[in-house]
Parts: structure tokens; C-alpha cells; sequence
């Protein structure tokens, strides 16, 4: 029977401890560009010509925060997936410590 195991119990456990990790600093770093802090504004990508040519700078500029915002809560996401990956290998390590072969 082929076995889900692929990762040793060292490497399943780092796994989760980056995920736990990730999820924490991109949820906050989320949190952040949703609230539209002022100190994050160098990691928004707008150009000059974006705030010269519009008639509504602000609303661009927010606009733009909500969507690093969005990707930040999904990149969270992807750590919480890799993380119950890992979770799971760590698991199926324990159980084939106990396995009699």
C-alpha cells in the first residue's frame, strides 16, 4: 500500500513552525495595508504617472492598499494550507514510529 509520507519528522516540524510563522507576519502585514498605514506606503506599487494622470489620487492609492491587503490574507492562507500539510506528516511520522514492520 503506497504511503502519503513523503517528508521526514525534522522537516515536518519546521514546516510548521515557518507556517505558523508566515500566517502570523502576513495576517498583521494584512491587517495593516487594510487599515491603510502611512509607514507601508513605499510597499504599494504605484508609479507617478498613476497619481498625475488621475482625478482622484487618494481613491487609487487606497485602492491599491486594499488589493496588497487582499494578497496578504491569501498568501496567510497558503501557510495555513502548508501547515496542515505538515501537521499531517508530522502525524504519520508518529504512527509509523509505533508500526511493527
Amino acid at each position: 500500500m503506497p504511503s502519503l509520507l513523503f517528508c521526514g519528522p525534522k522537516l515536518a516540524a519546521c514546516g510548521i513552525v515557518l507556517s505558523i510563522w508566515g500566517v502570523i507576519m502576513l495576517s498583521m502585514l494584512g491587517i495593516f495595508f487594510s487599515a491603510k498605514s502611512a509607514v507601508l506606503i513605499e510597499d504599494v506599487p504605484f508609479t507617478e504617472e498613476d497619481i498625475r494622470d488621475d482625478k482622484n489620487p487618494p481613491q487609487t492609492i487606497y485602492g491599491l492598499y486594499n488589493q496588497v491587503g487582499i494578497n496578504c490574507f491569501i498568501a496567510a492562507a497558503i501557510y495555513v494550507g502548508v501547515g496542515a500539510l505538515s501537521l499531517c506528516q508530522v502525524r504519520l511520522n508518529k504512527r509509523q514510529e509505533y508500526m511493527v514492520t
